[in-house]
Formats: structure tokens, sequence, C-alpha cells
């Protein structure tokens, strides 16, 4: 089984996709018994949908992966804290494990100080989170300019 490091390292390939299509860069992928069975990134400019984050995106591909709404068994990789409308979504997805790279201090659910997870799953943040964090202010820097 590999490491946190290697999976959140193909969440940021992810967040790279988001960043070259304009997108606020955050990607993420799920794992089932080691393996990675989603992957995704921020869509909410591409499909002009605001709920198209990349938690979003990947907690549908997963479960079609799996052929089933519930994602027992697996663990989200994904390069900032999840918001409110994310963690709620993992909530009723079941997901077993949420690892998370950077915090986001004005949107993230646990910052902000929300219980929107599933009380069976375990959230850790901080895997490559200067990595992460790197992305999201370069993006807004390039925003900015």
């Amino acid at each position: 089984m590999l490491d946190h490091n290697y999976y959140m390292k193909e969440a940021i390939k992810e967040a790279h996709k988001a960043f070259l299509k304009d997108e606020v860069p955050i990607g993420a992928i799920i794992t089932f018994d080691g393996k990675i069975i989603a992957r995704a990134h921020n869509l909410t400019e591409t499909l002009n949908d605001v709920t198209a984050h990349a938690e979003m995106q990947v907690i549908t591909a997963a479960a079609n992966a799996l052929g089933g709404k519930y994602l027992k068994g697996c663990t989200l990789y994904v390069t900032v804290e999840p918001c409110p409308m994310c963690a709620a979504a993992l909530y009723w997805a079941q997901i077993n494990q949420v690892i998370y790279g950077t915090t986001d201090l004005k949107m993230g659910s646990i910052s902000k100080g929300y219980q929107l997870f599933h009380p069976k799953t375990t959230v850790s943040g901080g895997i490559l989170a200067k990595e992460c964090a790197e992305l999201m202010t370069n993006f807004f820097k390039q925003k900015r300019s």
C-alpha cells in the first residue's frame, strides 16, 4: 500500500488540470483497497455550476465506479479542506476517510467549526500542505495581476 504523500500528489495533478482550465486549482482522488478509483478537479467555471467542486465530481465518479451511492471503505484525498457543501455530501456518501492538503480559513468546513462529516469518517489534514497552498496562492496572484 502506498503512502498518503503518493495519493496527495495524484490529487495535486488534478489540481494542476483545474489551474490550466482557469478553475480554482483543487483536485481530488478517491481510493478503495489502495487503488485509485476516481479522479476529479474543480469544474465550476467550465460547467457554470457552483456545485461542481472537485469533491462533488469525484464522489459521483467513485459511486459510478463502485456501482452504488455509498463510499464505505473509501478514502478521499483532496488538495484543500472541504467546504461545508462538500463535507455534507461526504457525510451522505458515508466515506471512511478524508485527507486534505491545506486548510481553507475562509470556506473550510473544519476551519469554520462545522461538524458536517459522518461520525464514522476520520478526517486529517496537512499532507503536502505547502504544495497545495502554493497552487492556490499562485492562482489567485495570477487572477489579481
